[in-house]
């Protein structure tokens, strides 16, 4: 019988879960609303809940479960932590989940799912090499990152390998949600340079609104300086990333990663300010759109 992998995409308004074989072939994909409002305990049975739909749709049952969450497990104490669904922070969620499903869980957080897939079925599959670091970041509404190593999510020993979000950049982000000053997700994601904009222009602005002026060659100022904020920070912040981790290929996710300009001109500032006298690390678009977390969950159980 073909190995079924089985996966659980966990966000804050949708559980989505999948059956699929290690090729990444599609069994049966279901979906249901969080309704985290309702509180912990129901979001646990509605993951229940999804997984009964799917193993009704193929007939049989999983036997262990990856699950991708917003937020990390930490290692000392087995809570999740850092959770936008509040509910489930300083929560034992693995735990909970083994003892309402009956199966042994892995879980990690949602760009670690994504690094994870794209990796591994995606984008950067062709460097899967003999000893290859792949490295996915998430830019959109937030900044964030998982690392994969040979196939396998490195987590690290507090459960935050990979937060390239949250790693300084520069003061003028300002304060960010994490207490700290000047995150690169203060600077380059979304609502990042929205709010640059805003003060700038002194008028409220969405990002694809700036950026198609942009690219129609606008004269406003405003404009051109938070393109040109986005294109700097992002070479800065991808220049000290690669040259810690000098990673084999990189893979851009989130919203942000539909911006052709980080290919072309992004790239170019990366190459400027990385610790090289080039650049040769591929930076990837992302192949599997939103199938990724829900898949990098399923592959989870693989390792």
């Amino acid at each position: 019988m073909q190995e079924i992998l089985w996966g659980v995409d966990l966000g804050g308004t949708k559980i989505e879960a999948v059956a699929i074989q290690p090729d990444g072939k599609v069994l049966s994909r279901q979906r249901l609303p969080t309704e985290q409002e309702h509180g912990y305990e129901h979001i646990v049975q509605q993951i229940r809940a999804v997984l009964h739909l799917v193993s009704k749709d193929i007939g049989t049952t999983p036997t262990c479960l990856g699950i991708g969450t917003p937020g990390a497990i930490d290692p000392p104490t087995g809570l999740l932590k850092n959770s936008n669904t509040t509910v489930l922070n300083g929560r034992p969620f693995r735990e909970d989940l083994q003892t309402a499903l009956g199966i042994p869980v892995q879980m990690a957080n949602d760009a670690n799912c994504f690094a994870m897939a794209e990796a591994v079925l995606g984008a950067g599959k062709r460097y899967a090499t003999a000893d290859h670091l792949i490295f996915g970041i998430i830019m959109g509404t937030g900044v964030g990152g998982g690392i994969v190593i040979n196939g396998q999510v490195w987590a690290g020993a507090q459960g935050i390998g990979g937060e390239w979000g949250h790693s300084f950049l520069d003061a003028s982000g300002g304060t960010c949600y994490c207490g700290q000053v000047g995150c690169v997700e203060t600077l380059i994601s979304g609502p990042g340079l929205e709010r640059y904009y805003a003060q700038v222009s002194g008028e409220k602005r969405h990002l694809a609104s700036i950026l198609a002026a942009y690219e129609q060659g606008s004269s406003d100022v405003h404009v051109q300086a938070t393109v040109e904020r986005l294109l700097h920070f992002f070479g800065r912040g991808l220049a000290n990333l690669i040259d810690t981790l000098d990673p084999t290929a990189i893979v851009i996710g989130g919203g942000l990663s539909k911006i052709d300009l980080l290919y072309t001109e992004g790239v170019d500032r990366i190459s400027q300010y990385v610790f090289n006298t080039r650049l040769d690390t591929p930076i990837l678009r992302p192949l599997l759109g939103d199938s990724a977390g829900v898949f990098g969950a399923a592959m989870l159980t693989k390792i």
